[in-house]
């Protein structure tokens, strides 16, 4: 095996460890709301991810420092990009706010393999809302969402035109998250990915703090009692995870990794089946079946 062969594993290796993390997450977070309440799991959750960022960070100021020709040159580069950092931050961690909000509820309601399969539609949505951006829509992508609307009503309707509580609000997830995408796409060549996405997990979690303090009364016993889910969404699928993206992601062809990735809905199927004995009907499974057809023919 060449090392360009080598290469390509290894990366593709990682993108399916990030997916793994990822679909057990969904588990995580469902316990976890067994304890505190959905904006406690979010405020404490993306405030360990900004904070396992923060090494990262460091290394990179040192590489950064190594690398400059003058240390003013470094200083007037960070100057220019602060404001699109800052910035592009807000924006997509108030969009990641709402977005794990409307899937934390939505956890409540349905299971976690249901709710890994309509989040992962994020995937069918952004080409979809490329529209409003004038970006072209390949002609398959159409016959992709008529596949996944099919199996959204075998996964989630029962024989009625009307979504259950929790998938509707897996399936406003999935739009919302469509829309953070497209922000992280728009900002992300304009800023450092790591940085945006520290300041992206700090903002989601001062939005939680402030949604946390209205709504719930969190205390300190409960988030220790859901503290093994805390520390895995927020260390692991948080940090951990999309540190992984960014290496895995680099030198490889962008569909294979979206593919790859998009198997944390399969993953979340298993995981919800292994460790909290969901299962899914017929009926249910041939949904899932038809969305999964549906995100791989997406990204063919």
């Amino acid at each position: 095996m060449n090392k360009e062969r080598l290469f390509r594993l290894r990366q593709s290796l990682l993108l399916l460890a990030t997916a793994g993390i990822w679909g057990v997450a969904f588990v995580a977070q469902s316990v976890g709301m067994e304890h505190v309440g959905p904006f406690t799991f979010i405020a404490v959750r993306f405030a360990l991810g900004a904070l396992t960022l923060v090494p990262v960070i460091l290394l990179q100021n040192r590489q950064s420092h190594k690398g400059a020709v003058r240390e003013g040159e470094m200083t007037d580069r960070r100057a220019r990009s602060g404001r699109v950092l800052w910035t592009g931050g807000i924006l997509c961690g108030t969009a990641l706010m709402i977005a794990s909000s409307l899937q934390q509820f939505g956890i409540m309601r349905t299971t976690v393999g249901k709710a890994g399969f309509i989040t992962a539609m994020y995937i069918i949505i952004v080409p979809i809302l490329g529209i409003f951006t004038k970006r072209k829509i390949r002609p398959h992508i159409w016959l992709c969402v008529l596949i996944a609307v099919a199996g959204l009503y075998l996964l989630s309707m029962n024989g009625s035109f009307v979504l259950q509580d929790g998938d509707a609000l897996c399936l406003a997830c999935a739009f919302v998250f469509a829309v953070q995408i497209m922000l992280i796409d728009h900002f992300v060549d304009r800023a450092d990915g790591v940085r945006l996405s520290a300041i992206q997990f700090l903002t989601a979690s001062v939005l939680g703090t402030v949604m946390m303090l209205i709504f719930e009364k969190p205390s300190w016993t409960a988030v220790q009692n859901a503290g093994i889910p805390i520390l895995y969404t927020g260390i692991m699928s948080s940090g951990v995870a999309y540190t992984l993206q960014i290496i895995g992601q680099r030198g490889l062809n962008p569909t294979i990794a979206s593919l790859i990735m998009s198997l944390e809905s399969v993953i979340a199927a298993v995981a919800g089946f292994l460790f909290l004995h969901q299962i899914f009907t017929g009926r249910e499974l041939a949904g899932c079946i038809l969305m999964a057809a549906a995100i791989v023919l997406a990204q063919l």
